[in-house]
């Protein structure tokens, strides 16, 4: 991008992209906040957010390429697992994986005012570390979610990456699914790094493709330590595989 279309860029999200970015996540969350309410928490839970996801990309002129939706079975429960390279990975896999799920969460995002209590109402499990009986109440709602023929969706790195490289991918996605024998989807994201790496927070978004690539289900070949961590290593290769290649590589994250 040139520098007078970068200017223009920031011009059109400052007036037009951001408020209308505003909007649409009050609107979501509103409606999610009654629709769950009133209703079935899986279909207004997922529904509402798989337009905002969309609109959000929408607004901010993102374009966005899917290669892979092909490998997924309809009513198949998952867990899929992706790199976390920035904020706009939310977007992308909200509104374009296709696919009804619940998110693994840190238990802070719970607190965010209005989007945390949409969260809460739509089922999304919050992963709480402090302390055994957090992490077993953790672990138990995500059973429960995934026994109701739901999938559910980690960033197994735990947190976004500073680089754009990937970190170390922690076990518990690979843990969950070992337990209740599901399939893992690996899920590799480029573009969401150039657009607002975590350094950049509350700064204007760069203007870059985004790519959502969901490789083929791992599925379980035995049950036990020795499976998750096969399994952990087979995503972890895949997702690497399709990265773009400036971020090939492992870079260790600080905050892992």
């Amino acid at each position: 991008m040139t520098p007078v279309m970068k200017y223009l860029y920031r011009l059109y999200f400052l007036f037009i992209g951001f408020p209308l970015a505003i909007v649409a996540t009050l609107l979501t969350s509103l409606t999610t906040i009654i629709g769950c309410s009133l209703g079935n928490g899986h279909f207004w839970g997922y529904y509402p957010a798989h337009i905002w996801g969309r609109v959000m990309l929408w607004v901010s002129l993102i374009p966005v390429k899917v290669e892979g939706r092909k490998n997924l079975e309809p009513g198949q429960s998952y867990v899929f697992v992706a790199n976390h390279q920035g904020a706009y990975d939310i977007f992308l896999i909200y509104g374009y994986l296709n696919r009804n799920f619940k998110w693994m969460m840190k238990y802070q995002i719970g607190s965010i005012p209005f989007v945390g209590f949409a969260c809460k109402k739509a089922h999304h499990i919050f992963v709480d570390k402090r302390g055994p009986k957090k992490i077993k109440a953790t672990y138990d709602a995500a059973r429960e979610t995934l026994k109701d023929g739901m999938s559910v969706t980690m960033f197994p790195e735990g947190s976004r990456s500073f680089t754009g490289h990937m970190g170390i991918f922690r076990k518990g996605a690979f843990a969950l699914a070992d337990e209740l024998q599901l399939p893992v989807v690996p899920m590799t994201i480029n573009g969401s790094f150039n657009i607002m790496p975590r350094q950049r927070d509350f700064h204007f978004p760069c203007w870059h493709r985004l790519t959502l690539t969901i490789h083929a289900p791992i599925y379980p070949v035995g049950q036990g330590p020795d499976n998750v961590q096969a399994t952990l290593h087979q995503a972890y290769d895949s997702v690497m595989s399709a990265l773009e290649p400036e971020f090939q590589g492992y870079v260790e994250n600080p905050d892992q």
